[in-house]
């Protein structure tokens, strides 16, 4: 999970290099699915790896949707549909930090998901740390390390 078009280069590419980690290490990558920000980039890092990739999207066609995206899950329900990116992940890993990306990691610290933070300065760290249990993450090797700590190869992420 992560901005969309408010992500800047540096948290595109630490997105791009974490999602061919996961698929690598054998994980599904699962984003909004749209052709923007760490959505296109955690996608498109995933797919040229060989993994599966998942777009939740929010409108109910192909508009807007990442190239990289596999399997499209299109739910006509706008933002709504970031409760069904957390619904849908056994861990949700925050890459960057905007409206979205805090309301799906709220959502998950409720629902009592794993989550993983990166790309974020102390006092975002700080702040979910607050609402619940959250791990910070440095590099997307430590990404896949916390995750095979936690859960098995077929994690949905």
């Amino acid at each position: 999970m992560g901005p969309g078009e408010s992500a800047g280069e540096e948290v595109c590419a630490f997105a791009e290099s974490t999602g061919a980690a996961l698929a690598k290490a054998g994980f599904v990558v699962l984003s909004g699915g749209r052709a923007e920000g760490v959505m296109e980039a955690a996608m498109k890092g995933a797919a040229n790896a060989g993994g599966l990739t998942i777009g939740i999207l929010p409108g109910s066609d192909k508009k807007g949707m990442s190239e990289y995206v596999e399997i499209p899950v299109f739910t006509g329900i706008g933002h709504a549909r970031n409760a069904v990116n957390v619904l849908s992940s056994e861990m949700v890993v925050a890459i960057g930090l905007g409206p979205g990306t805090a309301s799906e990691v709220s959502m998950a610290i409720k629902m009592k998901k794993p989550v993983i933070l990166a790309c974020m300065d102390e006092l975002d760290v700080q702040f979910f740390s607050r609402l619940g249990e959250v791990v910070a993450a440095s590099t997307p090797e430590d990404i896949v390390t916390i995750i095979r700590h936690k859960y098995n190869q077929n994690a949905h992420i």
